[in-house]
This record gives structure tokens, sequence and C-alpha cells, in this order.
């Protein structure tokens, strides 16, 4: 099958991506390679994935005009749509939230263009644990909860692709599927998440830094264990 993964370069593009060449697909992958952590990292996986003879990659926007219909018209059509790409970090959106609002609405609104006008068999795309904001509540997170109050403009804008996916759904038929992601963390993960500050500070005995007055508590999720979902609900026909 012809698959087009978006954010290939990334933590969770990377391993779905090289998954899927495994399995015999071919993967096409774009990604604009940003600076919001070291691109090395994102350069090293792509060297692993072009490894692969049935793997293409381009560098690119997605948020850019004609970005993502130029990808559809020179590869398409597509199989399935997989959209990892986006801009990562809920502390940092409070930094630079206009590059939030690029990444993850403006490119999101192109690329769901793309595949109402191409006709998309299934877009799948990375939303967020982040979208339910501050629950309270003693048993596990469930999408049947309300996700109205995210408390951080990252989830904000994840929350609006899920709102944005819902509507081209509806209007134009288009499968979509969302996929509320917590914490996914293991090899060649992104360095700024805190198993890796943490480490760094153990190494060069430094005191750890905590938020939340060290009462927070988190849910990660091995990246095998995120492909494999992800994968399955991709409904994938065997090869």
């Amino acid at each position: 099958m012809k698959i087009l993964v978006t954010g290939c370069a990334g933590f969770l593009g990377f391993f779905i991506a090289q998954k899927l060449l495994e399995q015999g697909h071919c993967v096409f992958g774009v990604d604009d390679l940003n600076a919001y952590y070291p691109p090395h990292w994102k350069r090293a996986r792509l060297d692993k994935l072009q490894t692969f003879g049935q793997f293409r990659f381009r560098q690119l926007d997605l948020a850019e005009p004609e970005a993502a219909a130029e990808v559809f018209r020179s590869w398409g059509p597509f199989d399935r749509v997989i959209h990892m790409a986006a801009q990562a970090g809920v502390r940092h959106s409070l930094k630079d939230p206009l590059r939030y609002a690029h990444c993850n609405l403006v490119a999101f609104t192109q690329l769901l263009e793309a595949c109402r006008i191409s006709g998309c068999p299934h877009l799948l795309y990375a939303s967020s644990s982040s979208v339910y904001g501050e629950v309270k509540m003693d048993k596990p997170l469930s999408t049947d909860l309300p996700a109205d109050r995210p408390l951080s403009f990252y989830g904000a804008t994840k929350r609006a692709n899920e709102l944005m996916a819902f509507s081209y759904s509806h209007l134009y038929q288009l499968p979509t599927t969302g996929v509320r992601y917590f914490t996914v963390y293991g090899p060649w993960g992104r360095p700024d998440m805190a198993y890796f500050s943490f480490t760094r500070a153990l190494f060069r005995d430094e005191p750890i830094r905590l938020f939340g007055h060290g009462q927070a508590l988190r849910d990660f999720t091995f990246i095998a264990d995120a492909v494999e979902a992800t994968l399955r609900l991709l409904a994938l026909p065997p090869q």
C-alpha cells in the first residue's frame, strides 16, 4: 500500500514509518526538520528510513501554501495518510504560541483539504492526552470524558484538530481517526522530555527540576505499544 507519513523524522513518525516499511508498504515521508530540538536527531532517524528501497522523502513545511496539495499531486493517491507532524511540547507553547498555530492548525487544515480533494480512504492523526486538561477522577481517562478545557495552548491546538477532523468527516465523509497519545517514550525519544533531563541531571550530579511541587503523576506509553495501537487503527490488509 502507498502510505503518506508526515513528521516521518520525528519520534512517533519515524517508528511508525519504519514499521510500515518492515511490513512491505511503500512509505512517502515529509518533514520540515525544524530546530525545536537538534535537527541531527531527526536526520539520524531519516538515515535509517532511507535504507529502505520503498521509502521516499521530501523536506517541506505543510503549512506553506500548496505544500500539501503538491505532495498529493506528485505522489498520490495514497491508500492511507498518517499525520504525525506537529509542533510538540506543552511548556514551549507558552513561549511561542504562533509557532503552534502555524504547525498544528494551518498545516492540519492544508492536509485536510488535500485529503478531501484526493478522496483519501483514511486519515489518522496524532492528538494528545493534553486535550483533557485537569481531570480529577479515580480511574483511567476515557474518550467519553469532556475535553473542552485544555490547560495549555498546545492542548488547545490538538483539541482543535479533533474538531476540525470531525467537521471534515461530517461534511465530506472523510474517514478520520485521532489518537490521544499519552507521553510516548523510548529509544530515539525527544531530548526535551523529562526522562532525558532527569538522566542528564543524574549523570552531572545536578538537582532534578520538578514541577507541581513534586506531587504530579504522569502516564507514559512505550513507543512499541503506541506504534502497534496506531497500526491496528489503520486497519491495513495483510501483505
